[in-house]
C-alpha cells in the first residue's frame, strides 16, 4: 500500500527548530540516525512526520531526550537557560539526508 504524498505545512517547520551538530550526534550519524533540536510540546508522530514530508526520507523510530538548561551567571547575577528537546530520529535502511550540505 502506497503512503499518499503529505502536504508540508508550516506547523511541520516549527516542530524541527535546528539539527544537533556535536561529536556525539556524528558518532550516532554513521548509524543512520539524525539529531534535531525540536519544540519541547513536539510529540514523536509530529516529528516523524515533519522529517519523512521536508526530507523525503523513511523514518523507522523517534527517539526524544528533554535537556535542561544550564543554570549560568553573567555580571553577578544568576540566570537559567531555556529548557528544550532533543529528537533522535533513525531513518530507514537505504536512506540518507546530509545535514552539511547548507553549510
Amino acid at each position: 500500500m502506497a503512503k499518499k504524498d503529505v502536504k508540508i505545512t508550516e506547523s511541520m517547520y516549527q516542530v524541527l527548530l535546528s539539527p544537533v551538530v556535536t561529536e556525539k550526534s556524528t558518532m550516532v550519524a554513521e548509524s543512520n540516525t539524525l539529531t534535531f533540536k525540536v519544540k519541547p510540546e513536539a510529540t514523536k508522530p509530529e516529528i516523524k512526520e515533519a522529517v519523512e514530508a521536508l526530507y523525503k526520507v523513511k523514518v523507522e523510530s523517534v527517539n526524544t531526550s528533554p535537556v535542561k538548561g544550564k543554570t549560568k551567571r553573567f555580571r553577578g547575577h544568576t540566570g537559567q537557560r531555556s529548557d528544550w528537546k532533543k529528537a533522535f530520529v533513525r531513518l530507514a535502511d537505504g536512506q540518507s539526508v546530509d545535514l552539511s550540505a547548507g553549510i
